[in-house]
């Protein structure tokens, strides 16, 4: 737990601190009127760790609650990844190559996957909602092999049947992640409601129990007061 615990404070930590010196440099711009490639490069390298840092939030979040899960570990892993990438290409050192910059775009639409998935996870649904977690993951596995497959094979053609599909796909998923807390309030209200429910019955269970053994501990005292009264009257005779 601890291990957990200290991976959302590392993200949180790396949040608070990108997004200081991207004020600060914001500002320190405004103010001097010097806005240089390496200012430039700077900024963005804190808005990269920045976003990396958001990212590892959203998957840290889930793992915190539903425990150790392959996705969010991975999207933590794809995060890294993808920022340590950018910052090779932000700094011209591999700006140039057409492998690293199709992989860097994977690394980054895989990990976005990932995080959209563990946030939307976190969601606790009703079984009659549980169709829209696996719609999502639907829309989000065929969006990332659709987008993935542009990437790395451009297709050639003039039919615009691939994009309508992702248009379809992208509003399907926006409209589940819109819909998905709302359906999660209403899952709470009745695991709320049925919660209370299960603990009535376990009082009155509770109190069944309780009014049967005090009606053998009655019982139990009549028993021995009659039996002491008769070996009362008996000394009394004798």
């Amino acid at each position: 737990m601890s291990n957990r615990i200290d991976l959302r404070r590392i993200f949180l930590v790396s949040l608070i601190a990108s997004v200081a010196t991207s004020a600060v440099i914001g500002i320190g711009v405004l103010l001097l009127g010097n806005f240089g490639s390496v200012e430039v490069r700077v900024l963005m390298t804190t808005i990269v760790i920045t976003i990396v840092s958001v990212l590892g939030l959203a998957c840290g979040a889930y793992i915190e609650v539903r425990g150790g899960k392959l996705l969010p570990y991975a999207g933590i892993a794809l995060s890294i990844v993808a920022g340590l990438m950018s910052v090779f290409i932000i700094w011209d050192v591999l700006d140039d190559d057409e492998l690293f910059i199709k992989s860097f775009l994977t690394a980054t639409l895989l990990a976005a996957a990932c995080s959209h998935l563990s946030l939307l996870s976190l969601a606790r649904l009703d079984q009659r909602f549980s169709w829209t977690r696996i719609s999502a993951v639907i829309c989000v596995v065929m969006l990332c092999a659709i987008l993935l497959f542009i990437l790395w094979f451009e297709p050639a053609g003039d039919s615009d049947l691939i994009y309508r599909v992702l248009g379809v796909l992208g509003i399907l998923l926006a409209s589940i992640t819109v819909v998905t807390p709302v359906l999660h309030k209403l899952s709470s209200d009745r695991s709320d409601v049925e919660k209370i429910d299960a603990e009535i019955e376990g009082l009155k269970k509770r109190i069944d129990e309780l009014e049967e053994r005090r009606a053998r501990m009655g019982e139990a005292k009549l028993e021995t007061d009659s039996e002491n009264s008769k070996l009362g009257g008996t000394t009394g005779k004798e």
